[in-house]
């Protein structure tokens, strides 16, 4: 009889986790992204200007696979169908390395704390202190920064906040989210030319170096072609004398 009684209870308990389980597996899965690199124009990587980017500090609330969403009143949820495909911090070095490399036009730069081989004519120590978007918030960035050149000495300094607004879909937020970190791009960029000249690769000034020696050579025939005038001098002849 106690078994009996027993059964009803045993059904319904595993009818509960039946539903649990098919509910789990319908669940759909998280979506990953990536930030954005916007398309730029082929860049002539003829600069021979050395840079290292970072130390890179993201604020904590950032460092997690899944996105945040920002309410109106300004709290933070985490997304349960988004998530990063990668390391944040990483995502946002390799990002500003790729344009900080096209906006000055080098392919000598380093993210930090890979400087093998290289000595850095300048250095970019940059703070990310938010980073974040919400459907009815528009996306934000917060950053402070530093340029240093290769003695160490602080050349420019800034506190920049930078706002994109987007259509609301996760994918958006993304890019808009994207776009502020290509606007700070721009802003490390023109410090940093400010700080590191423009310089020419070697292989560009040897090309330089080539093409004055030529021009020599173009223009030394004609230097060669204009002769002198002959100037013949006349010597007066002495009379002759006979003697007899």
């Amino acid at each position: 009889m106690n078994y009996l009684k027993r059964l009803p209870l045993a059904m319904t308990v595993l009818g509960a986790l039946t539903l649990g389980t098919v509910g789990c597996s319908v669940a759909p899965p998280a979506q990953l992204y990536q930030l954005q690199q916007p398309v730029m124009e082929k860049v002539n990587l003829n600069s021979s200007a050395t840079v290292l980017l970072g130390p890179l500090n993201i604020a904590d609330y950032l460092q997690r696979e899944s996105l945040l969403q920002r309410n109106t009143d300004g709290s933070l949820i985490i997304s349960t169908e988004a998530r990063w495909a990668g390391n944040l911090e990483d995502e946002i070095g390799h990002f500003l390395l790729r344009q900080i490399s096209a906006e000055l036009g080098t392919s000598r730069i380093s993210l930090y704390p890979d400087r093998i081989g290289m000595k850095a004519q300048a250095q970019v120590v940059l703070s990310i202190s938010r980073l974040d978007s919400g459907v009815e918030q528009p996306a934000v960035l917060e950053a402070q920064w530093r340029v240093l050149d290769g003695e160490g000495v602080l050349r420019k300094s800034q506190l920049t906040s930078l706002e994109q607004s987007h259509n609301g879909s996760v994918g958006d937020q993304v890019r808009a989210q994207s776009e502020l970190l290509a606007q700070l791009s721009k802003q490390l960029g023109q410090a940093l030319q400010e700080t590191v000249p423009n310089q020419p690769s070697k292989r560009q000034a040897r090309n330089k170096v080539s093409t004055i020696s030529e021009n020599e050579a173009q223009v030394q025939p004609e230097q060669e072609s204009i002769k002198m005038p002959k100037v013949e001098f006349e010597f007066e002849r002495e009379p002759e004398v006979y003697r007899f």
